[in-house]
């Protein structure tokens, strides 16, 4: 059995402070994060079941297209229509 070392843990205050509640909407796709080159970006995402995934320009997400990632967000395609994910918070 491991013992949990008091000095390890998250002081209150700075957990308070990093978290946010219901900051990514539930039952909807949500952007992560976003790295790699200007030119070949990837996304990571979370999907509606709450798993993670990390996306390219052309992967697909939920019935939807990724169509472009830049240093805002991406843009996913479906059924006509594109709309824009960025960062929560921005």
């Amino acid at each position: 059995m491991t013992s949990i070392n008091r000095k390890d843990r998250t002081p209150a205050n700075v957990a308070h402070h990093a978290t946010q509640t219901d900051a990514l909407p539930k039952g909807d796709i949500s952007l992560l994060g976003l790295f790699g080159e200007s030119t070949r970006m990837n996304a990571m995402v979370r999907l509606p079941s709450g798993r993670t995934r990390i996306v390219q320009l052309g992967s697909r997400v939920s019935g939807s297209e990724v169509i472009a990632i830049d240093h805002q967000g991406l843009i996913l395609h479906r059924r006509g229509e594109s709309s824009r994910l960025t960062m929560p918070g921005r």
